[in-house]
């Protein structure tokens, strides 16, 4: 079976050498975040996750959820896990003090994020919607609603959940049509089907929270009447003590490719009671609070299954003899090929990886630093990255998967190595949380013209100033260079073809995220680059400069040739007649 073991001197790397973490504690509140220890509380992590999650992914995958009369059950020894993974702290550690969180860097959070992603994926999907739930109702409820919910999400003594698909309303969210009812007594009575919803039912907490979006009966069409509203599974009494079920129930669950561990399910609500979270017809304002750190939670599902796949394949190919290669090699390592797709693997997960930390870092600095001016471009840097951070991640999750299982060869496709089972985890990333399409026109079409288009100009300006000179890293700066002015020039081509030529836009959105995609890791890998240079140890070093290397020879030429492909007229292919498919 697949083998997990954390990344701590990587992680470790990325964070105090290359992100300088040590900031954080400066900030007001934060000063106990120090490096040494934030350092100690992944190592304390690590443990608990390698012991307890890890050796569960694959007892996830094979029982799955199951739905027997009206009820979710879910693998065996996950409830447990969950209980002792919440009683110990870790769903609260960034949640803040006065719910009952440790109020650490939302940072800190997204490593150890990192680390059960890698160990079981289906785990950290109770966990991180939890989280979710908690910033949403944080940012949008009424103090009444906070008192009641907060302090069991801040902790994950109850869990929460996002409710907005339903049969005929997926992407299209102007399609929502469960209907919010006003009683007497301030409260509302909800009616509708969802569907899709992850975590929406189980007994591995006491209550679960539902994040509801619904319709008004006075509200307007479209996303402008929508609102949203906090519905529990069981209604809570005044003393905060659980009342009677309420009326939402779970109809079915789903039987899926991969994610066997989550149930997501099928709910009714049948004029359930519910209470309004923010205003009238702001819903998808409130809802976006949940979607947008939902997004991140998503890539770093993508980064830790990119994580666990590389370091099997890394693992497998310095054990399995087979051939003996040019160099006398007895084990697959040796073999080019192999080598070839080990450090492609490298490159993009370590790349990845800063992007990923970066964006979480910059989440944590939009909050909490004193300086007006450091807040807006740190919020600046957080919008521009977050269709990054999803899709790019979420997409070499499964593409990696895949190289895993070749780098396996047959071994890779039978199940007992747990090698497809990334692959059929992964995939369901690329689709959840808005489809990895619809994050590439996120970011074409919202966030490229966001301010007159001061967030990727922010974006080009930075890493303009880390790339200029040449010696003793011109291998890697200089193509680093090339692909900037490469995807600025792209990007003023999106900027002016969108007022006319949506099409245009919207056919290349995928190959344009993955260009910049692919020049933020160019940056990253500079930066790694220049941190390793002169490193003590001596195999970090050499494997570093060696990856940064082949991603500026294999992976940053493609900037040129995506830009290329892009910025051309679609009008050919949009005028072919649908029905000649």
């Amino acid at each position: 079976m697949a083998t997990y073991q954390a990344p701590l001197r990587e992680i470790g790397f990325v964070l105090n050498e290359v992100l300088g973490v040590g900031r954080l504690a400066r900030l007001p509140g934060w000063e106990e975040a120090t490096p040494e220890t934030l350092s100690g509380i992944f190592e304390e992590a690590a443990r608990f996750i390698e012991e307890q999650l890890a050796p569960l992914n694959k007892t996830c995958d094979e029982q799955g959820c199951r739905w027997e009369n009206g009820e979710v059950r879910v693998p065996e020894g996950l409830a447990e896990a969950y209980r002792n993974y919440w009683q110990a702290g870790w769903v609260g550690l960034s949640n803040p003090v006065e719910f009952g969180g440790q109020g650490l860097p939302y940072l800190a959070s997204k490593v150890i994020g990192e680390m059960v992603c890698s160990a079981n994926v289906a785990f950290e999907l109770y966990v991180g919607l939890t989280q979710d739930c908690f910033e949403a109702l944080l940012a949008c409820a009424n103090d009444e609603i906070k008192r009641t919910y907060l302090p069991k999400l801040a902790t994950g003594e109850w869990t929460g959940t996002m409710c907005l698909t339903e049969p005929q309303a997926g992407s299209d969210l102007a399609a929502v049509k469960t209907k919010a009812t006003p009683n007497a007594d301030g409260t509302f009575s909800l009616e509708g089907a969802k569907i899709f919803i992850t975590s929406g039912e189980h007994s591995m907490a006491d209550n679960i929270v539902h994040f509801v979006l619904a319709r008004l009966p006075d509200s307007p069409p479209g996303v402008k009447g929508l609102s949203t509203f906090v519905v529990p599974k069981f209604l809570v009494n005044r003393d905060g003590t659980l009342g009677a079920r309420n009326r939402v129930h779970c109809t079915s669950i789903e039987h899926k490719m991969g994610m066997h561990g989550s149930c997501t399910c099928s709910l009714a609500f049948e004029g359930a009671r519910g209470w309004m979270v923010g205003a009238p017809n702001t819903g998808i304002q409130n809802m976006f609070v949940m979607m947008n750190l939902a997004r991140i939670m998503v890539g770093y599902q993508g980064l830790g299954l990119c994580e666990l796949a590389t370091q099997n394949a890394i693992r497998y190919a310095l054990e399995r003899k087979q051939g003996k290669a040019f160099d006398g090699g007895e084990t697959i390592v040796h073999h080019p090929d192999v080598r070839r797709m080990l450090l492609y693997m490298k490159a993009i997960t370590e790349g990845a990886r800063v992007m990923a930390h970066e964006t979480a870092l910059h989440v944590d600095l939009a909050h909490r630093h004193p300086d007006a001016a450091v807040r807006e471009q740190a919020q600046d840097w957080v919008e521009l990255c977050t269709p990054l951070v999803k899709a790019f991640c979420t997409d070499s999750a499964f593409e990696l998967g895949s190289l895993a299982v070749q780098v396996y060869g047959g071994h890779g496709y039978i199940r007992e190595h747990g090698i497809e089972q990334i692959v059929r985890d992964a995939k369901i990333l690329a689709l959840y949380e808005g489809t990895n399409g619809i994050q590439a026109m996120d970011l074409v079409r919202r966030k490229l013209m966001l301010h007159g288009g001061r967030l990727p100009q922010r974006f080009f300006a930075r890493v303009r100033g880390e790339s200029t000179g040449d010696a003793p890293l011109g291998f890697i700066a200089k193509p680093l260079r090339q692909a900037l002015d490469e995807l600025e020039a792209t990007t003023h081509w999106l900027q002016e073809s969108y007022k006319t030529c949506p099409n245009d836009a919207g056919f290349g959105a995928a190959d344009f995220l993955r260009a910049f995609a692919l020049t933020y890791l160019g940056y990253n890998w500079l930066r790694m680059a220049k941190a390793a240079a002169n490193h003590p140890d001596a195999g970090l070093r050499e494997t570093k400069l060696a990856t940064a290397q082949f991603f500026a020879t294999r992976l940053l030429p493609q900037v040129a040739t995506l830009c290329a492909n892009l910025r051309h007229s679609s009008a050919d292919y949009m005028k072919l007649d649908a029905r000649n498919f």
